[in-house]
């Protein structure tokens, strides 16, 4: 899976837990918030006032393609 700016958060975190660290170190604390099951990546870096959303999508596509 390719993650993107409209990937939503708790796809991704079901997809590999180990993004929460990548999430929470970008200022995205609400992993366990229930809005974080249906909103994106996009809407999430809006609402905690992240400029750069894409940085963000490239360090957890670079995390997961170490993975193998």
């Amino acid at each position: 899976m390719i993650v993107t700016k409209e990937s939503i958060i708790g796809d991704v975190v079901n997809l590999d837990e180990g993004v929460v660290p990548i999430l929470m170190a970008s200022g995205l604390h609400c992993i366990g918030c229930a809005c974080a099951s249906g909103e994106t990546i996009e809407e999430a870096c809006m609402v905690h006032g992240i400029s750069d959303c894409d940085l963000l999508v490239d360090e957890i596509n670079n995390y997961l393609q170490s993975k193998g």
